[in-house]
């Protein structure tokens, strides 16, 4: 056995060690797969579903409005559950597309002019031609305040989808998908922020500046430390829901001040590191318990500080934030938001304007709006298409960005008040439209596979899992 595959076993060893570990491990991977974060998504939507069309609909709806009291000290705010799941933990969601959105933008495939043009011109055509499709079933009517509704794209169901295709989707494709979702969940954070805040307490509002301020500081300050960051974070999250723009915008705000840079780069870690293990090693022959060797441990301290110095805080915040929101925080959002009542006439619900409006929206318009303007683009000369990417694949992608799902549901909460009868029509469009993108979607992409694997791509995924 050569060094390489002994490193490899002795790893594997470590990482499996003890009986918790090795019932763990093998889960790791399985629980990392974001796949099974949109199984979840779709389970917690049935059980929705059947909640609110069951026996217990009447305590389905009375927990959700249940309040919550979130107090600090001699202060308290309450909210029902319903609002505190779309105010509280969907602020949480937006951070972590803030984040997304400015590590694309510092160091993915945003940050080059000329890859970012094509997936950004896609996400234009897919917010302006579902938009306009919905006015038109909709424009004198009560209904046409959900115009926003099938502009949404739900990031985490589409590349699920695409992930169940395997790895001879290429590599090109998910990265398209994955920045042509993240600009558009910043046009929908715009629309959220511009069209669908009724009132504004400018008092409040310029205390979520002064906090933001605060935040943008620390970041030129240099701090790297996650407390400060998270304290002026919910202050300026409780600013924008006293001041009247939803208090989700204060999520991507905050996101924006997370420091992108290590303080320690990755030369001066392997300097440092190899010079504290080579002092780790020379400490062998001594006591063993490393409780019994303050050098020892004061070593193995320094290790570990020199690791977290070379994460960058943005990445840190999100391997924390990344399981709790695959697995629960966007579950429970659908517990609480997809439940609809399915009483009365199916067929009439499925033909009003609204549901209408949002499954054209979300299938035609997508398809319409994301192809026409990429092959604008292209014949202009703006952009290109992705390597091993045609215009097949391209038009399958475009269905995928019809799963509006998450945002879609948020959006609809925003339009159409509790009591107001076209929420659940909006609803019913987004579910039965998100469903057949997913699926049509899925049919569409798999014709334009290579028969291969790109090579480029296997390595890459299988580098990802080790």
């Amino acid at each position: 056995m050569d060094d390489k595959a002994q490193e490899q076993e002795y790893y594997l060893m470590w990482k499996t060690r003890g009986p918790i570990r090795r019932l763990i491990y093998p889960l790791e991977g399985l629980i990392s797969d974001a796949a099974w974060g949109g199984v979840l998504l779709m389970i917690c939507t049935a059980i929705a579903l059947y909640l609110a069309n069951s026996e217990w609909a009447h305590d389905y709806h009375e927990f959700l409005n249940a309040p919550v009291d979130v107090g600090l000290g001699n202060s308290h705010l309450v909210l029902d559950v319903h609002h505190f799941i779309n105010d509280a933990l969907m602020a949480i969601f937006f951070f972590v597309v803030g984040l997304e959105i400015k590590r694309e933008v510092l160091v993915g495939e945003l940050s080059k002019v000329r890859e970012a043009t094509l997936p950004a011109v896609a996400a234009l055509g897919g917010m302006i031609a579902p938009a306009l499709l919905f006015l038109a079933l909709n424009f004198n009517a009560e209904g046409r305040h959900g115009w926003g509704i099938p502009m949404a794209t739900d990031i985490a169901f589409s590349l699920g989808i695409l992930s169940l295709l395997g790895r001879r989707v290429p590599l090109s494709a998910k990265v398209f998908l994955t920045a042509f979702a993240i600009v558009d969940d910043i046009g929908a954070s715009l629309v959220i922020a511009f069209f669908y805040t009724e009132s504004i307490s400018w008092t409040m509002l310029g205390l979520a500046g002064i906090f933001f301020g605060l935040l943008a500081f620390c970041n030129f300050t240099g701090i790297r430390r996650s407390a400060p960051y998270i304290i002026l974070s919910i202050l300026l999250w409780f600013c924008f829901l006293k001041s009247g723009v939803h208090p989700t915008i204060a999520g991507v705000l905050a996101a924006l001040t997370i420091p992108a840079r290590p303080r320690l780069q990755s030369d001066e870690f392997l300097i440092s590191t190899r010079m504290l293990l080579n002092r780790i090693e020379e400490k062998r022959e001594e006591e063993e318990d490393v409780l019994k060797n303050k050098e020892k441990h004061s070593l193995i301290s320094d290790v570990e500080l020199a690791s977290r110095l070379t994460q960058t805080p943005i990445k840190r915040f999100e391997n924390a934030l990344h399981h709790w929101l695959t697995f629960f925080i966007m579950p429970v959002f659908a517990l609480a938001n997809a439940g609809i009542a399915l009483d009365g006439d199916i067929v009439s619900k499925l033909t009003h304007n609204v549901t209408i409006g949002v499954m054209l929206g979300l299938l035609l318009g997508k398809q319409i709006g994301v192809t026409l303007f990429c092959w604008i683009a292209v014949k202009l000369g703006w952009a290109q298409l992705p390597r091993n990417v045609s215009w097949g694949m391209l038009y399958g992608l475009s269905w995928l960005g019809g799963i509006g799902f998450t945002m879609s549901l948020f959006i609809t909460n925003l339009a159409f008040g509790r009591e107001s009868i076209h929420r659940d029509d909006a609803k019913l469009g987004i579910l039965v439209a998100s469903a057949i993108a997913g699926i049509g979607g899925c049919i569409v992409v798999s014709l334009f596979l290579p028969e291969k694997a790109e090579e480029t791509n296997a390595d890459v995924e299988t580098d990802s899992e080790l």
